[in-house]
């Protein structure tokens, strides 16, 4: 939903939400455009509607995003502007909690820059990244990719890249790590910020070592280690 502050971060699992994917031209958010955007509505842990459409970025694909995600010039000739697309997105995902993998870093700056460029809003719903439960609840996986924690937890990843697949995965690969999050073990070794609830993280500072709230700077919480 379109509103006039961003959404939180939320370090937590929820049993209903929209896990979301965007392809795109580039890494850039600043300069790169969406070529494709998909999302899985999930309610009570069941997945109850699925949104996908190409989008046309009005500039020529880079044959090295083609070469990653399979999505080249002639298939979004006839496909809408992103204006479309998102607007589109924002009324099939509603006040809902968004859910996707890296998204903190990447797709929600793409969504927030292009929602304050066409409306003057940004998007309001709070959202979980998986990346970032995954770090926290498999720190002995050396590499927390969406294809290789589908691979840990036996996941099928055929389609990878392409967005609805991407989110069909995701959207499994959540419902494990929300498992991960009610196992006492896990919980133990999780240090959580009193005052938000999103995790806490070593940081260095003048006088060493202290415990930082992960959502600085929107919380500023510390604690002496």
């Amino acid at each position: 939903m379109l509103g006039d502050v961003q959404g939180r971060k939320l370090d937590k699992y929820a049993a209903d939400y929209v896990v979301f994917d965007l392809e795109t031209t580039g890494v850039n958010w600043m300069t790169d455009r969406v070529i494709e955007i998909s999302a899985v509505k999930v309610q009570g842990q069941r997945v109850t509607d699925e949104f996908t459409t190409l989008v046309n970025p009005g500039i020529k694909i880079p044959i090295r995003a083609s070469e990653i995600n399979h999505i080249y010039d002639d298939m979004v000739q006839d496909a809408p502007a992103f204006e479309k697309a998102l607007a589109d997105f924002d009324m099939f995902i509603g006040d809902m909690v968004l859910a996707g993998h890296n998204i903190h870093t990447f797709d929600m700056k793409f969504l927030q820059r292009d929602s304050t460029r066409y409306w003057g809003k940004v998007i309001a719903n709070d959202y979980i990244d998986t990346l970032v439960l995954a770090r926290q609840c498999l720190p002995q996986l050396s590499n927390h990719k969406l294809t290789d924690l589908a691979g840990y937890y036996h996941i099928l990843t055929d389609g990878a890249h392409r967005a609805l697949a991407d989110c069909r995965m995701n959207q499994a690969v959540l419902e494990k790590l929300g498992e991960e999050l009610r196992s006492p073990v896990v919980r133990e070794n999780i240090k959580r910020c009193p005052r938000c609830g999103q995790f806490m993280k070593k940081r260095k500072g003048r006088f060493g070592e202290f415990w930082g709230c992960s959502g600085y700077p929107g919380c500023r919480y510390t604690e002496n280690i």
